[in-house]
């Protein structure tokens, strides 16, 4: 039986640490060290983490010496991720969609994590959680792929081995959104999952953020924090207070 959000149940697998494991370490850190430097961010500034997975961006920003709580519809994933803890660094179930307790000094949503609902209105309702969950002066961070160059260089099928599984990829844009059906077999049954993102370009996402009284102050294009081209960049990277 499927369940209504797509997320819920792969992110929530095994299976999906596996496809993504080669997921770039340095290439992260390399983000998260340049995006701290370039706003300036003192050590007491305290970041919220959302979606977080496993933590490995919240790990990286911990030690770079800020306070950092990271948030995660995944119970499997918060579970990992309590594993790294201290004093100022913990960890909590939270689905974006709800609202937060505390006030944060900077919100990072990182690596497309993002775009994800039919309605347009539960994507404002998220950026509208993130802007009342920060402190006054703070900065939100969105990290999300470049639709635009998506289109432009659609792979359309594709074949991924990894730990003994293959995985069978193909995507598709369509209805405002880009899928990327996975089917593998593994542990004796085969497993059908589609991630689904919203078509969100720079235009969309502008129109998103002034509607919940975001102010844009940077876009960037890649994790060097090189300008943004709509055809070539790799990222769409939106900073905003």
């Amino acid at each position: 039986m499927k369940t209504k959000d797509w997320f819920t149940d792969w992110f929530n697998t095994s299976y999906y640490h596996t496809l993504y494991k080669e997921r770039n370490d340095d290439e992260a850190q390399l983000f998260m060290k340049n995006i701290t430097s370039f706003l300036n961010l003192p050590k007491t500034t305290h970041i919220l983490d959302l979606p977080c997975g496993k933590g490995r961006h919240s790990v990286f920003l911990n030690s770079l010496g800020y306070k950092v709580t990271g948030g995660d519809l995944a119970e499997n994933s918060i579970k990992s991720a309590k594993e790294f803890e201290n004093d100022t660094l913990n960890f909590k179930v939270h689905d974006m969609r709800q609202t937060f307790n505390n006030k944060y000094d900077a919100v990072f949503n990182l690596f497309t994590s993002f775009g994800y609902f039919e309605d347009d209105k539960e994507d404002i309702l998220i950026l509208d959680n993130i802007k009342q969950g920060l402190n006054k002066g703070g900065f939100f961070v969105f990290d999300f792929l470049n639709a635009e160059k998506v289109k432009l260089n659609l792979v359309i099928k594709e074949t991924k081995t990894v730990d003994n599984i293959t995985f069978n990829i193909k995507r598709e844009i369509k209805n405002g959104f880009i899928f990327k059906h996975i089917s593998f077999f593994a542990d004796g049954e085969n497993h059908t999952f589609t991630e689904q993102v919203k078509y969100l370009d720079l235009e969309k996402m502008t129109t998103f953020f002034e509607k919940v009284g975001f102010t844009i102050t940077n876009v960037f294009g890649n994790y060097h924090l090189n300008e943004y081209n709509a055809k070539t960049s790799d990222r769409l990277i939106i900073i905003a207070k």
